[in-house]
């Protein structure tokens, strides 16, 4: 199976839509996924990436030794290491496909300083008040 390097440019935003949860392995047992090579568990966050004026959502599966403390819904994170993985496979007769996207961690990152407040903007009551006591 093919293994893509994906590029997480500087630019790019990423900001997640729900907390880690145990990935399932078999929905049937309940059993929970685990790493191949380490036995790890591992968990899934769906993360939605804005790049270039276009936002998509992934599902990303993250070792739980991945998960940074302090992820929640609408935090911004820095895959690393992300791996897109194309698959395809056939299921009661229909071609089913996707790609499945992995890490090796995931970084919370400081939102960018948002820029001071302008001035208040004056009401119209605020200047009819003031001119009544002008008069």
């Amino acid at each position: 199976m093919a293994r893509i390097p994906v590029l997480v440019k500087p630019t790019d935003i990423y900001i997640t839509g729900t907390g880690d949860t145990p990935k399932i392995k078999n929905p049937e047992t309940g059993e929970i996924a685990t790493d191949r090579d380490t036995g790890e568990v591992l968990h899934t966050v769906t993360v939605m990436q804005m790049s270039e004026g276009r936002a998509e959502i992934l599902k990303i599966t993250v070792p739980v030794s991945g998960v940074p403390a302090g992820l929640v819904p609408g935090v911004m994170v820095r895959p690393v290491d992300l791996i897109a993985t194309p698959w395809a496979r056939i299921f009661n007769g229909s071609l089913s496909d996707g790609v499945a996207y992995r890490v090796s961690r995931l970084e919370l990152v400081q939102a960018p300083a948002m820029a001071a407040p302008a001035a208040p903007v004056e009401t119209v009551s605020e200047s009819a008040a003031a001119v009544k006591k002008v008069a």
